[in-house]
């Protein structure tokens, strides 16, 4: 069953309403994680035929006592919490994992998605030698000047083409294969602060194709509309020791690293939900992705660097890999590999690895 993870310190809002609104029936079930700032329970007995059943709110007791070792190492007060909740997913039997943020509702378009897609577009950019080959996805979706959260700043006016000369793994029916798909945001899309306190305006992007990354491209995604399916499932994890606005960011680095070792890349969507974006202070946004402004292309770099080993039954072996390189290169503390080490341990116990 579809397991829907999202995590929240607020009460109900009209988006995961929305979004109960959508998985009722037997369509899905919602996990929330809580944090020690927030409500200690989560009701949603208002969304006709949403039933008790398809939800889950781990509050922090409750995730303490879930069993899962992580939950004792994570810190509070930090979107990490939300790794509970997707171990928890893996326990409950998901077979496919939506994430998403509570400031996130549900378009029309909005649909759950499959592995296996119909069809997609790659995309080429023009590369300097020996360089990470970024590519700014969004100008897929609009001629305007935008641009996904974590690209390089000195890479948001590349051009792109469409290119054909490579294809991902197929099904029986031909069908690319997509383990990780991202839907991008209308409304407040997901953009850095230098565009939000330079150009921010309500945006809407362009209806077409996907997009699918080839290995070796580049494209920073999110936790905003986000599909994961069990072969990728160690890659959830989210780090600890970094900036809140990068965390995301450099997981979404991580994951592309070790989708490469399994023949493809991730997939862009035209939007899928609308984010009516909670409050947030610009100057701190900006503070807080200074580190990704300065190291977002040395860690590309670092990550294409790691020797990896192709296969799905080495997925987590890779995600450690990743880590320890970073670690090594002083990206992240020791502090992390140790919490990557229990993520992967936890994972063992439950048998996804």
């Amino acid at each position: 069953m579809l397991h829907c993870v999202i995590t929240t310190i607020q009460r109900p809002t009209d988006s995961v309403r929305a979004l109960a609104a959508r998985l009722a029936g037997d369509r899905g079930h919602l996990v929330i994680a809580g944090d020690t700032k927030g409500p200690d329970q989560f009701d949603l007995a208002d969304v006709d035929r949403f039933s008790n059943d398809q939800l889950t709110f781990l509050s922090i007791e409750a995730q303490l006592s879930s069993g899962f070792k992580l939950a004792e190492r994570l810190p509070t007060k930090h979107y990490s919490r939300k790794n509970i909740g997707y171990l928890h997913a893996i326990r409950a039997g998901a077979s496919c994992i939506y994430e998403t943020d509570d400031d996130n509702r549900p378009l029309d378009s909005w649909r759950p998605r499959t592995e296996y897609i119909d069809n997609a577009t790659v995309l080429q950019v023009a590369e300097p030698d020996n360089q990470p080959n970024w590519v700014n996805v969004y100008r897929h979706f609009t001629g305007e000047n935008i641009w996904p959260r974590g690209l390089p700043l000195d890479r948001i006016h590349d051009q792109i083409v469409d290119c054909s000369d490579w294809a991902p793994p197929t099904n029986d029916a031909r069908s690319p294969w997509a383990p990780i798909q991202q839907g991008l945001a209308d409304g407040s899309p997901d953009v850095d602060a230098i565009w939000r306190l330079v150009l921010d305006r309500e945006f809407t992007f362009q209806q077409a194709t996907s997009v699918l990354l080839t290995p070796g491209q580049w494209c920073p995604f999110n936790t905003q509309s986000t599909w994961w399916w069990p072969v990728v499932y160690p890659l959830l994890y989210i780090p600890s020791f970094c900036s809140f606005r990068m965390c995301d960011i450099w997981k979404s680095f991580v994951a592309q690293r070790c989708l490469w070792q399994l023949g493809t890349g991730v997939v862009f969507h035209a939007p899928e939900v609308w984010q009516q974006r909670n409050v947030h202070n610009l100057m701190r946004d900006f503070n807080d992705e200074v580190p990704g402004y300065q190291q977002n292309d040395r860690i590309a770099k670092i990550l294409r660097g790691v020797d990896l080993v192709p296969g799905a039954d080495r997925v987590a072996d890779n995600l450690l890999a990743c880590y320890e390189a970073l670690v090594a290169d002083g990206i992240f503390p020791a502090d992390e590999l140790d919490l990557v080490r229990v993520w992967i341990g936890d994972l063992e116990r439950l048998g996804t690895v």
